[in-house]
């Protein structure tokens, strides 16, 4: 049974991506697509302070820094770096980046030990089915060092360098995984806890055809916990979500597709088979 939730092509927040592409979503707020996933830049144009949320995948450093200065302007280092999460995915270029701006790295502090050096992330799964999941033996697992400048997000869920924003704890695809909201606007960048692309599919992850699914499943632990997590999201009703892969989305049809993710997460987003399953 399929475990994809088609959603209308209207409720796609912009034309479809291309790798290279700076998409803005928001007055403050844009990404850009590095091959199999997305790097969210917040800040308004031009201005200083701005925030990269996620780091990419290895070898994506200088296209996250031709981004940042055509957003930004040149010699313009962010105030800070926030992690979603420490995967290799989002944090391929991490370790460069901060050592190149020398700011501080934000992330939950049950990420930080694998951002730290001492521990990498459990073995994925690769019996969920998919190309991607089959190739996921492969991906690393860390851990990267980053701990001269490593923090914790503040206990009072507020983020650094993005006022108006809270962190909200989404475990489930990894113990420390976070999404960032935005009452303002009803706008939430979730990181992996939910994505809008069938990630174990090699050609999905090509097309990027916009759907929302639960976390990507050979990464994904905690089944429970990440069923709780998308349930979490569904009742904040955003507007606008920004997934670490797959295009941003808006609207109704994108709210509506998110809270039957969550009623029947078990499912639609649960593989039948895996480590993790049980």
């Amino acid at each position: 049974m399929s475990r994809q939730i088609p959603v209308e092509p209207h409720a796609v927040a912009e034309d479809p991506d291309s790798p290279g592409v700076t998409r803005e979503i928001a007055p403050d707020l844009a990404y850009r697509r590095l091959g199999l996933v997305n790097a969210v830049f917040y800040g308004r144009p031009g201005e200083p302070g701005w925030v990269l949320v996620d780091a990419g995948v290895a070898g994506t450093r200088d296209l996250i820094l031709k981004a940042a200065e055509e957003r930004f302007g040149k010699e313009a280092p962010p105030a800070a770096i926030v992690l979603t999460h420490g995967h290799f995915d989002h944090v391929g270029a991490l370790e460069d980046l901060a050592a190149r701006w020398d700011v501080p790295v934000y992330a939950h502090e049950h990420e930080h030990c694998y951002l730290d050096g001492r521990s990498s992330y459990p073995p994925p799964d690769p019996g969920v089915g998919g190309l991607m999941a089959r190739l996921s033996p492969l991906y690393p697992r860390g851990p990267v060092n980053v701990a001269s400048r490593l923090a914790s997000l503040p206990e009072d869920g507020s983020i650094p360098g993005m006022p108006g924003w809270r962190w909200i704890h989404t475990p489930g695809h990894c113990p420390g995984h976070v999404s960032l909201w935005r009452e303002a606007d009803r706008t939430i960048i979730a990181g992996d806890a939910v994505i809008t692309t069938d990630q174990e599919s090699a050609y999905a992850v090509a097309v990027q055809r916009p759907e929302i699914h639960g976390p990507p499943q050979y990464f994904t632990t905690d089944w429970s916990a990440a069923a709780r997590s998308a349930e979490a999201l569904a009742k904040l009703d955003p507007e606008l979500l920004v997934t670490g892969h797959g295009q941003a989305m808006r609207g109704p049809e994108m709210r509506q597709a998110l809270h039957d993710l969550a009623d029947d997460f078990s499912r639609i987003a649960v593989p039948k088979d895996g480590k993790y399953v049980q």
